[in-house]
């Protein structure tokens, strides 16, 4: 399930853009309700990974920009290769641990590293980006059933103890990021019927569901319906015009699409192990589909 790294000319109309990575925040988000705030004049951060300019996905990460900024949008882009983004936590990522060369507890590590302020600046200029957006979108090949390693490592880094997990941290629904929108657009090699309900893969919505739902609405983002592009190695350029004009309607609907109804974490539908209670769930649903209102 991967992505070729060149893609034809008809894609590479508008190239992705490198922007600095220490911008400081202005703060302020939606409301954490999921319901559609006003459209106009919104901040939007695109994280982008691919180590080709030339790719699909650099591709569509400039075409998002455009689009956004046409329609009076203020956009910055996280080109993590581009950035030479670190994507292993280690010990240097905490220099001011209190308990110096003992054993790294990482948990305990980026907790104190975040209230102490002494993070590296790289994992505070990306988590003041996010401080700073009303919508997120994530724009990445499906590499191994996952995100590339980069991502993956964005996400190990920035979404540190204290800032998006842990004591005083309440999860699912009403975390450090609640408020704001979060679009996966994703590019993978599978034809969208082997990713379907039926799909020798599973479907396309239960391989996201732990960045979706266990990741990105765990620290209280509204998570949008998915854009995938399937088929991609072989998009051709009449194929190209047709994802163009269906990401543009997505990217339209950005600050006006009904989010998925995850369930948020409270007493009245999880028990204090965190199983959702007997009878709340739709009738016939099961699996992963439990957690959906």
């Amino acid at each position: 399930m991967t992505e070729n790294t060149t893609q034809s000319t008809a894609e590479n109309t508008t190239g992705g853009t490198t922007e600095n990575a220490t911008e400081g925040t202005t703060g302020g988000a939606d409301a954490g309700s999921g319901a559609a705030p006003d459209s106009r004049g919104r901040r939007v951060l695109i994280v982008s990974a691919h180590p080709d300019a030339r790719s699909l996905t650099a591709s569509l990460t400039g075409l998002a920009a455009d689009e956004l900024r046409g329609a009076g949008h203020e956009v910055r882009i996280s080109d993590l290769y581009a950035m030479k983004w670190k994507a292993a936590t280690d010990a240097d990522d905490y220099p001011a641990r209190p308990d110096g060369d003992g054993r790294l507890d990482v948990m305990a590590a980026s907790e104190h590293a975040y209230a102490t302020g002494t993070l590296t600046a790289d994992v505070r200029a990306e988590q003041e980006r996010l401080r700073w957006a009303d919508a997120v979108i994530l724009q990445f090949p499906l590499w191994w059933f996952s995100v590339p390693a980069i991502l993956k490592g964005w996400l190990d880094r920035v979404f540190s103890g204290g800032f998006a997990y842990g004591p005083g941290v309440k999860p699912y629904g009403e975390g450090e990021l609640t408020g704001r929108r979060v679009l996966l657009s994703v590019t993978h090699g599978a034809g969208a019927a082997s990713v379907g309900p039926r799909g020798i893969h599973g479907p396309l919505h239960e391989l996201l569901f732990p960045l979706q739902h266990g990741v990105l609405f765990f620290t209280g983002m509204s998570v949008l319906e998915p854009f995938a592009v399937p088929d991609a190695p072989d998009l051709d350029e009449a194929g190209y015009r047709a994802v163009a004009a269906a990401y543009r309607e997505r990217l339209a609907g950005l600050f006006t699409e009904r989010p998925l109804p995850y369930r948020r974490l409270t007493e009245e539908d999880y028990t204090r192990e965190l199983e959702l209670r007997p009878g709340r769930e739709r009738p016939g649903t099961s699996g992963l589909g439990l957690h959906l209102a």
